[in-house]
């Protein structure tokens, strides 16, 4: 054998030695994995501690000995959240609200994002520093202008006024979101596409499109999150008769107060207000994770 011949047989055997020394051991693996559970048990208990709390008598709840399992509860709570009738209606509110925030969101950022992304035109720098200007804005600053604004065109108290007042406060996190993300998409893909006989809207439609879904859904959630939990400008923005549910809960919590705080009340209220989330994530979560897996462009 040449010498040739046995520097080409012993290079591709270092290296997998040393793939085989970079990989960590099984012991490693294992410590890792415990951590892993550990971690997500310690993220997960609270939500557990909700919603068994939630199923559980106040009497139970105020004794020193914590109750881990809820042996012998009920839905007696969640009974007493319905009975009134007003979390069905603050439910709506906050649904429509935050489905016409995601909605619009999606929409105008796609479309920013494209352009940002796509093309060069004069004020382009100076919109992308705007959006970033924004962002830094305190949004309590701006509570006195946005009431201004929606009592003069008639828009106090309504779900079009706090989705509009959302939709500018979510719209330029979006925009810089997505924009990161068609910009990860070369526009080769679709010249090569054109090439092959498509149009420059059948290219986007066919190849860029799905590349984006990623993008799409991890904004689609951040705009739903922000207009589910935020409270601030629902407070300002709307009265007792119009409640989303972060309102409607302090409402609720208020009124326990009056008459000494029921706790199995007010964690069936908080499980109540965190389901929705819970129910969309599940179904956007697989969505996400495939999305991102398909996107992966390969060179």
């Amino acid at each position: 054998m040449s010498r040739s011949d046995t520097a080409s047989t012993t290079a591709p055997l270092s290296l997998v030695r040393q793939r085989g020394r970079a990989r960590p051991g099984r012991a490693t693996r294992s410590l890792l994995g415990a951590l892993g559970v550990v971690l997500a048990l310690v993220w997960v208990f609270p939500v557990y501690w909700m919603v068994n709390s939630s199923l559980l008598p106040t009497v139970v709840l105020e004794r020193r000995t914590p109750t881990l399992l809820p042996f012998g509860g009920s839905f007696a709570n969640f009974e007493a959240v319905f009975s009134d009738g007003s979390f069905l209606r603050a439910l709506g509110m906050s649904l429509s609200i935050a489905l016409i925030t995601v909605l619009v969101c999606i929409v105008f950022a796609f479309f920013a994002a494209l352009a940002l992304s796509r093309f060069r035109f004069r004020g382009r720098r100076s919109f992308v520093l705007a959006v970033l200007f924004i962002q830094m804005l305190p949004a309590e600053g701006m509570f006195i202008a946005q009431y201004k604004l929606m009592g003069s065109i008639g828009l106090l108290n309504t779900v079009v006024g706090v989705s509009i007042v959302y939709i500018a406060a979510v719209v330029p996190f979006t925009i810089w979101m997505l924009r990161g993300f068609v910009a990860g998409v070369p526009a080769d893909l679709e010249e090569a596409a054109m090439v092959d006989g498509l149009s420059r809207t059948q290219a986007f439609m066919r190849i860029t499109f799905p590349l984006l879904a990623p993008g799409l859904i991890a904004s689609g959630v951040y705009a739903f999150l922000q207009a589910w939990n935020e409270f601030t400008v629902a407070l300002v923005l709307l009265d007792a008769d119009g409640q989303t549910l972060p309102l409607w809960l302090r409402g609720f919590i208020q009124q326990s107060a009056n008459r000494a705080i029921d706790w199995g009340q007010v964690m069936a209220a908080s499980t109540l207000v965190a389901i929705p989330v819970i129910v969309f994530f599940v179904f956007v979560q697989g969505r996400m994770t495939s999305g991102m897996v398909s996107g992966a462009v390969k060179g």
